[in-house]
């Protein structure tokens, strides 16, 4: 009914239980195997950070071929160029897949604290040359070093055809609508917005709260921007989208990395109760939307509190 997995070096899923369908086949590139794809991407290093940065890459594989996966549905909508912004790029896994398999023009955008000039910068990223292993490659790439929560976009209205918002929405401390607002405002109409985010529901949470163990993200010590402040469901994301203007074209949960469901609790003693809502129990949601409507202008009470009541809807 349910799995729980384990990766390979390949980073490929070995199930160990009969599985719910958390897993969607993966969108890799056309004519790329998965292990050509793995192979590559955990070859990317930023200068100066630790060699331990590729187990982030190999844990985290699957969600960057579905983050592109997404990119690439919307660009088939788009008959000429596009012009796109990942927010958060570093340490530049998605954005090394995006730059070498799709066709956008892409910007950067990071925040890394205020010790650092906000303003435009450069990092450069060392890799090995895709098929060609044994020659080693590099790029410098250009950012915008600002804040989204505190600082206007330094992008002009309506420039952007897709904004990436990969794991970052569960990081904001104060309102994800004004972040979301802005995102709107540098997207031109019919543009895209790709968002992806941990599931708050995912099956693992499901677990921990039946035998009382709490889900919340443990105090970092990045800061408060290094821990999860906020996570959502699918239907939490689908309505905020909504509220704001946006048009949801495909949304779903899905599996990236090991399932750690079995660490708290047997699937099989809870899992008939909830097979019901089994497309919700994935570890991270994805979500491709389009500027579509007007924004409604207000804060949904459901996700704001104490808040002057005109403030809110």
């Amino acid at each position: 009914m349910f799995f729980r997995s384990r990766s390979d070096s390949a980073g490929s899923p070995e199930h160990t239980l009969e599985s719910f369908p958390l897993r969607p086949p993966l969108p890799l590139p056309e004519g790329v195997s998965r292990k050509e794809l793995f192979d590559w991407i955990t070859s990317v290093r930023v200068a100066g950070a630790p060699d331990s940065i590729v187990d982030y890459c190999t844990q985290d594989f699957e969600r960057f071929v579905q983050t592109f996966g997404l990119v690439q549905r919307a660009a088939a909508d788009y008959p000429g160029e596009m012009t796109g912004l990942e927010l958060g790029g570093n340490p530049y896994f998605a954005t090394m897949l995006l730059k070498n398999f799709t066709s956008i023009d892409w910007r950067l955008g990071n925040y890394f604290g205020d010790h650092i000039p906000k303003g435009e910068a450069h990092q450069r990223v060392y890799m090995n040359e895709f098929r060609a292993p044994e020659n080693k490659t590099h790029i410098d790439l250009a950012y915008s070093h600002f804040n989204i929560e505190e600082d206007d976009f330094p992008f002009d209205s309506e420039s952007l055809d897709i904004v990436l918002f990969c794991e970052i929405i569960e990081h904001l401390l104060n309102d994800p609508c004004a972040v979301l607002r802005q995102i709107k405002r540098v997207l031109r109409d019919n543009g895209t917005l790709v968002l992806t985010t941990p599931n708050v529901n995912r099956l693992e949470n499901v677990a921990r709260m039946i035998v009382g163990a709490n889900i919340y993200d443990p105090y970092s010590g990045y800061g408060p921007y290094g821990r999860h402040n906020r996570e959502y469901n699918k239907h939490e994301l689908f309505e905020l989208l909504s509220y704001l203007g946006f048009t949801v074209d495909e949304i779903f949960t899905a599996d990236v990395h090991d399932n750690a469901t079995s660490s708290y609790l047997d699937p099989k003693k809870f899992g008939q109760l909830i097979k019901y809502r089994e497309h919700d129990l994935g570890q991270y949601i994805f979500v491709r939307a389009r500027k579509t409507g007007e924004d409604k202008g207000k804060k949904p009470s459901w996700l704001y509190r104490s808040y002057d009541p005109s403030e809110l809807e």
